[in-house]
């Protein structure tokens, strides 16, 4: 059990670590995943979200801790536990960001992570299906990134209403210009998800030279005289240990990496203390820093046909399946949300800073099933939020979920822009092709008059919910509280890295999936040349 890498965590970065780090056969590497394999038909499915969120099996099932931002509500955070992490439950959509998110981490100190130096990742991980007209696109990375194949009228007349409304139409989000509405592109080859764990190790399992390891908790790093040897595994009841030759890099995720760092003793000293784990890098902020997109989500009854209705029988859910099974169409291939826009709440601003998720569906909570009336959702988030949490330890059990403390809504700015957000969400429902199709705005509804601003953050206190997109908690950069180097190498401990979304100085305008691949991918390249 001696390899020369050992990475920590199969999701996003991980999968595209472990490939470009095997690619040419001379390293030994080790893939460590406490989940199981990818095999429930339903990760494959990209409607499957409904079973595999929530779900034990697959799910890690953290929830935040009541949070004063939301009404004191603590809400559930899914993160994926299987091969692909949450690319294997997340809603499939991709989306790379604002250029200037990359070039405000370089202003951060953060060294070769502009959009010039980044954008090269982006495209050796995608294969874009879609025409690209900018020259900003993939064409032969292992990642399949494609339109929809499924349509609604719904969406359709949303994003015709919020042309209307004098918002741009934009074919490409992820090209030249993320500004205006549109459809959403998917991580999806054919009707099949397209998870990290399809793009980067199916191709990868038969090499020699990696072993894939599943079902095996990672209790913490192993450090010797300031300097990671390996980690320490539970695995079929029994504790192991796994050595490192070259490096661990731990692409655990937001809330698994700096909780491993913490129980190895890489954090704030006073809080390991506490907890009786022994101080071995005195690194504040970990844990600090944690960002995430909160989901505001009107709802509208609608004319139109939507899920709603449209899986009210077991003989329409039937058809649907057999639909799907012979060509892999139809509701089966469903995103998250299909109609997607990035606008802003100000004219005088110089990039959007707010992002709709345009669902052909309504439900009291997105775990739960549909309403039993047709209608649609708007949700609306800011996407560059000033509110920061952390994460705290629980215990010195790995077993037991660190504290979530998202501190959502907590500066006048955030406040300002949801319920902006929410009024633009209602004022672009209210034009035509799509106004005559409403029967009646179901929430916020008529008791929240559109410009009551203190009613309307209320309203979002009360309801809103997380879009799944926790960030930052590891941060990069070169100042006290920053916890890797702009190369990912945590600070004060060799031979050990970082490699997911929790690196993130700031976090990034729009889902994050698609970052988090990038961050694996060039992550591989900062490993290699270190290696030659």
């Amino acid at each position: 059990m001696r390899f020369d890498y050992v990475i920590v965590g199969a999701g996003s970065a991980g999968c595209a670590l472990a490939n470009r780090l095997s690619e040419d056969g001379r390293y030994r590497v080790a893939l460590i995943e406490a989940g199981p394999r990818d095999t429930s038909p339903w990760i494959h499915i990209p409607v499957g979200y409904f079973r595999t969120m929530g779900n034990p099996k697959m799910d890690w099932c953290y929830e935040t801790q009541e949070d004063a931002g939301i009404a004191n509500r603590a809400i559930p955070w899914p993160r994926g536990r299987v091969l692909g992490g949450s690319s294997s439950i997340n809603g499939l959509l991709y989306v790379r960001g604002q250029a200037q998110d990359y070039n405000g981490w370089a202003q951060m100190g953060c060294t070769g992570w502009s959009w010039s130096d980044v954008l090269p990742y982006f495209k050796r991980s995608e294969t874009w299906e879609g025409v690209d007209q900018t020259g900003l696109r993939g064409k032969s990375g292992p990642l399949s990134v494609q339109n929809s194949r499924l349509t609604r009228d719904v969406v359709d007349k949303w994003v015709d209403a919020a042309v209307d409304a004098g918002y741009k139409r934009n074919p490409d989000y992820n090209g030249a210009d993320q500004e205006g509405v549109g459809y959403f592109q998917l991580t999806m080859k054919g009707g099949r998800r397209c998870s990290s764990a399809a793009a980067y190790l199916a191709p990868a399992r038969t090499r020699k030279n990696l072993s894939i390891i599943t079902d095996a908790q990672v209790e913490k790093v192993v450090i010797a005289e300031g300097r990671a040897t390996g980690v320490q595994i539970r695995r079929h009841q029994r504790v192991e240990t796994i050595s490192a030759n070259a490096e661990v890099i731990l692409s655990a995720g937001a809330i698994g990496s700096p909780q491993l760092l913490m129980l190895s003793g890489i954090g704030a000293g006073g809080e390991l203390s506490a907890h009786g784990i022994e101080v071995l890098s005195d690194l504040p902020g970990v844990g600090k820093n944690l960002q995430d997109h909160l989901q505001a989500r009107p709802v509208f009854k609608t004319t139109l046909s939507t899920v709603n209705t449209e899986i009210n029988s077991y003989l329409k859910k039937g058809l649907i399946a057999a639909k799907y099974a012979f060509t892999q169409r139809g509701p089966m291939t469903m995103a998250a949300s299909l109609g997607t826009g990035f606008l802003k709440t100000e004219a005088h601003l110089e990039t959007p800073d707010i992002q709709f998720h345009i669902q052909p569906w309504s439900a009291l909570k997105p775990a739960d099933g549909p309403h039993k009336f047709s209608a649609f959702t708007a949700s609306v988030l800011q996407l560059r939020p000033e509110s920061a949490g952390h994460l705290t330890l629980s215990s010195a059990n790995i077993d037991d979920h660190p504290e979530i403390h998202p501190n959502y809504l907590s500066t006048d700015t955030d406040c300002r822009t949801i319920v902006k957000g929410i009024q633009i969400a209602r004022r672009i429902a209210q034009s035509e092709p799509l106004k005559s199709h409403i029967t009646e705005e179901y929430a916020p509804g008529v008791g929240v008059a559109l410009e009551d601003e203190v009613a309307t953050l209320e309203w979002a206190r009360q309801t809103s919910v997380t879009i799944y997109h926790p960030t930052g908690t590891c941060k990069m950069g070169i100042d006290p509280m920053a916890v890797v180097d702009p190369s990912l190498k945590v600070k004060g401990i060799r031979g050990l890295r970082v490699a997911d979304a929790s690196i993130m100085p700031r976090i990034v305008s729009g889902n994050t999936n698609a970052p988090a691949i990038m961050i694996g991918e060039k992550a591989s390249q900062l490993v290699l040349e270190d290696a030659s």
